[in-house]
C-alpha cells in the first residue's frame, strides 16, 4: 500500500516543520508549500490530503480552494486558521473544503478532521451566546470576505479608519 500524500500549505515555517515531522512519523509523504503558487505547483503530482491555512502571507486560502479542487477534485482539504470565524468556515465549506479547524491544532486533531468528512447531527451545542467582541470579529470577517479581502473597502463599509481595522484584524478573536 502506498503512503498517503499530504500537502501542507502555510506560511509559518515552524508550524509547517512541526506538522511535517508529525505526519511523516504517521507514515505520510509530506509536501510543503509556503505560497499559493508553490501549492498549485505541488499539485502536479497526486495528493490525498491538503492542510490549508486561511492566511498565507498576503493571500487568502479561501481563494486557493477552487483552484486546488480544479486540479484535483477528489482532494480532501482541511482549512486551518488562527483567525476563525463563522463566515470563513461557511465559505471554506461552500468552496469545497471538507473540514475547518482553529489553531492551535495538533496532528491527532488534523488527522481526525481528514477522516471525519460527514456531518455530525449530535455535535455539541454551546448554550453561551458569543461575546460582543466575538460578534464584532465575526462581522468584520464577513464584510472583509464580501470585499474580497480589500482592507480599504472593508474599512469604508464599516465606517472605520483603515489602520483601526488593521489593528483589529491583527488581534486574535476571542473564543466566545
Amino acid at each position: 500500500m502506498n503512503e498517503p500524500v499530504l500537502l501542507l500549505v502555510d506560511d509559518d515555517d515552524v508550524l509547517t516543520q512541526v506538522l511535517a515531522r508529525a505526519f511523516r512519523r504517521r507514515g505520510y509523504l509530506v509536501l510543503e508549500a509556503h505560497s499559493a503558487a508553490t501549492a498549485l505547483a505541488q499539485l502536479e503530482q497526486p495528493v490525498d490530503y491538503c492542510l490549508l491555512d486561511l492566511k498565507i502571507a498576503d493571500e487568502s486560502g479561501l481563494n486557493l480552494i477552487p483552484q486546488i479542487k480544479q486540479k484535483q477534485p477528489q482532494l480532501n482539504i482541511v482549512m486551518l486558521t488562527g483567525y476563525s470565524s463563522i463566515s470563513t468556515a461557511v465559505e471554506a465549506i461552500k468552496l469545497g473544503a471538507n473540514n475547518y479547524l482553529c489553531k492551535p491544532a495538533d496532528a491527532d486533531e488534523i488527522e481526525q478532521a481528514f477522516h471525519n468528512t460527514h456531518a455530525n447531527p449530535d455535535a455539541e451545542i454551546i448554550a453561551q451566546p458569543p461575546s460582543v467582541n466575538r460578534l464584532e470579529w465575526e462581522h468584520i470577517q464577513k464584510v472583509l470576505a464580501d470585499y474580497d479581502g480589500n482592507i480599504s473597502a472593508t474599512a469604508r463599509a464599516l465606517g472605520m479608519h483603515r489602520r483601526t481595522l488593521q489593528r483589529k484584524l491583527q488581534k486574535k478573536p476571542t473564543r466566545q
